[in-house]
């Protein structure tokens, strides 16, 4: 921003000039990763629990919120962190513009975190039964163990805009023909659904073999449509000049070359095959070993996507 007076009438000159490298970095990369946890694994959990009874899987309900709630809150943070004057979110709730895809959907992050909170403390109660009886708050959750089941609903509902709408942030931006809406779309949901996924199967420990071998079929599916969304956009790119220019930077001898296959290859070939492979056998440390490889790769993967368009000149 170059900025300029004009003496004799006081009147402020301002030419906006354009910002050179990236300015959307590893933070935002780790904001879209930690959304896709946090509402992957109430995606996941929602179709674990229709297809298997709970004694299957002793403590989904208990660990699927918190989980939820940790990497919500990572996402949170640095969503409010990256906002520079933390201060103007206050805006946003006091006076909201609902025609902005950033007011509603910080309205729903915030409701959908509330109700996330809710499940977990009702859901840590009810997997500790001994824990602080005479406590009033362990008394309350266990006399409304009954509201989780009503709120769960609720909150399935709210996950699926809330993972889908940096999709629409990301296509409004001016420029960037490479983040286009259909695809992001699609992109943020496969993310959720891989990343929900890989979070469950660290913690499926106890679970019944045949709830594992869900947990590797939705992996398995993830990856492989994660990875043809990819794949996709990399070969077939030639809606505009400027994505293939953009994708120049992915193409071979590209600066981001390295990065991106290994988050392909990482996050989404390697597990995709032990997936298949587990569905027939259970191997619970090799599925384990999938899915870090997959959050490592999805990472990766998300931060080549989120820079690349960034390094190509808007003039």
């Amino acid at each position: 921003m170059v900025e300029s007076t004009v003496h004799a009438t006081h009147a402020v000159v301002t030419l906006d000039v354009a910002l050179p490298g990236i300015i959307w970095g590893w933070m935002i990369t780790l904001n879209m990763w930690a959304k896709s946890i946090g509402t992957g694994v109430i995606l996941v959990g929602a179709f674990l629990l229709y297809r298997h009874k709970k004694d299957e899987m002793p403590n989904l309900r208990w660990t699927m919120p918190l989980i939820s709630f940790i990497f919500l809150n990572i996402f949170l943070l640095f969503t409010l962190t990256d906002l520079h004057q933390p201060y103007r979110m206050v805006n946003i709730f006091l006076h909201p513009h609902w025609t902005s895809a950033i007011t509603v959907g910080a309205w729903m992050a915030s409701l959908f975190t509330a109700l996330v909170t809710v499940l977990m403390v009702i859901g840590y109660f009810d997997a500790h039964p001994n824990v602080r009886k005479n406590c009033a708050l362990a008394n309350a959750a266990r006399a409304n163990s009954s509201l989780y089941e009503k709120l769960f609903p609720f909150v399935v509902f709210l996950a699926i805009p809330v993972t889908l709408y940096t999709a629409i942030i990301m296509a409004e931006s001016s420029a960037r023909e490479l983040w286009q809406a259909p695809a992001e779309v699609m992109q943020m949901m496969w993310a959720a659904l891989l990343a929900g996924s890989a979070a469950l199967i660290l913690v499926s420990g106890k679970w019944s073999a045949e709830a594992r071998k869900d947990l590797a079929l939705v992996l398995a599916i993830a990856t492989f449509f994660s990875f043809l969304m990819y794949m996709g956009e990399y070969f077939f790119s030639f809606k505009s000049s400027e994505a293939e220019a953009t994708l120049a930077y992915v193409h071979a001898g590209g600066a981001y070359n390295t990065e991106f296959w290994f988050g392909m290859v990482l996050g989404f070939i390697v597990p995709f095959f032990i997936a298949v492979g587990n569905m027939k056998s259970d191997n619970k440390t090799l599925l384990r070993f999938a899915a870090i490889l997959a959050l490592v790769g999805l990472y990766m993967a998300k931060d080549v996507w989120l820079k690349i368009p960034q390094m190509l000149p808007l003039s």
